[in-house]
């Protein structure tokens, strides 16, 4: 455990705050929310590749489901056949089914290391044990975002939070693709699909109200991100079943 705790700090989490602190003096004019802004960016682009797999397979997986409708219901009560159908359609096709899942996965540690980034720099702790040798300390951080508002202005978080809402129920929205239903049953993915559409949206309301400014901005613009993200791959990705 302790091994995968001191990975986790010199991998991830360090690297990610020392970043945000050379962006901070270097990159935002000593603005720290434009620092998160330009830090999530750059994270989003390192994770293109990762993110570009899994959208494709998720939207690949999605124009099967007629095939594999037809499969369920041609060998019913038969699943070993069924089984073997299915490896072989997703064989055909070139597809891993839980490849989205696995490179969730893979990203969730770095999603943590960065709400981990952000938090500390909330707080008035010493950076003294974090920082690299050529990054200087800070000092006391700038919270007025833009010149204008301060991170830690209420109205201010609480228009990041309903935003966070609205950003993540229009990226749910695009990345989600309604499945035709079996007979006059509602699908079950189709009602999870349903409830994960207003579900995340209230999450991240809720996350950005609780944590404050700071993850509000990485939140809203990682949605946008992504969302920019999942537009250009549905406009490249063609449906060749």
């Amino acid at each position: 455990m302790n091994f995968i705790i001191q990975f986790f700090y010199t991998i991830l989490y360090q690297p990610l705050f020392n970043g945000l602190v050379l962006l901070y003096q270097y990159v935002s004019f000593h603005d720290l929310g434009i620092a998160v802004i330009i830090l999530t960016l750059l994270i989003k682009i390192i994770l293109h590749p990762l993110t570009v797999k899994g959208l494709r397979s998720q939207k690949t997986m999605a124009d099967l489901q007629p095939k594999i409708k037809e499969i369920q219901a041609k060998y019913k009560g038969e699943p070993q056949k069924q089984n073997q159908a299915m490896m072989e359609l997703y064989k055909t096709e070139k597809v891993n089914p839980f490849s989205g899942c696995l490179l969730l996965l893979l990203q969730l540690p770095i999603l943590i290391a960065l709400y981990q980034v952000f938090l500390k720099f909330l707080t008035k702790d010493s950076f003294t044990n974090i920082l690299y040798g050529f990054v200087a300390n800070p000092g006391e951080i700038n919270t007025t975002f833009l010149w204008v508002v301060d991170l830690h202005n209420k109205i201010f978080i609480g228009v990041l939070a309903v935003s966070a809402g609205i950003v993540q129920y229009w990226q749910t929205k695009i990345s989600s693709t309604a499945q035709p239903s079996s007979g006059g049953k509602k699908d079950f993915s189709n009602l999870m699909q349903k409830q994960m559409l207003y579900f995340f949206p209230v999450l991240g309301a809720i996350v950005v109200w609780q944590f404050g400014a700071v993850i509000g901005l990485y939140w809203v613009f990682t949605s946008i991100f992504s969302i920019v993200e999942q537009m250009i791959i549905n406009k490249k990705v063609k449906t060749k079943i």
